[in-house]
């Protein structure tokens, strides 16, 4: 593993910090919710836009909010999380966009690692007071 690499999958130590964190924030949390920033890459940060645009969400909180809640909803339903992830490989198998060689990914994937990255935009909330 490379020092990238690092950057990218948490380590062993990075993930108990974690998992210290979420049971020290529990009680707090339930009776307060849990507020936190989020990072979206480019192609997921294009899709919330658009739906912003559309009117489908009014903001990327409410974006969260919906679709965590939807999630949850999903999480015991084993069944059909299984038929969605089916049919979202077939899809991929059956896409008919020519086919990228592996060490092209590897190496476009290594150029883009190598620089640093964009700033990335950020919402600004606006409250109902205009403020």
């Amino acid at each position: 593993m490379t020092d990238a690499d690092n950057e990218i999958w948490p380590t062993a130590e990075q993930k108990a910090k974690c998992v210290a964190q979420a049971k020290a924030l529990r009680k707090q949390a339930a009776e307060g919710g849990l507020r936190f920033e989020a990072y979206l890459p480019p192609q997921l940060a294009e899709w919330l836009l658009e739906r912003i645009e559309k009117g489908v969400f009014l903001d990327p909180r409410e974006a969260v909010f919906v679709l965590l809640g939807e999630h949850q909803e999903l999480e015991p339903h084993t069944d059909l999380r299984r038929e969605l992830l089916g049919r979202r490989l077939t899809a991929a198998v059956n896409d008919p966009s020519p086919r990228i060689p592996i060490n092209k990914v590897f190496d476009d994937l290594k150029k883009r690692m190598s620089r640093p990255p964009p700033e990335p935009a950020t919402w600004t909330h606006h409250r109902p007071d205009g403020n």
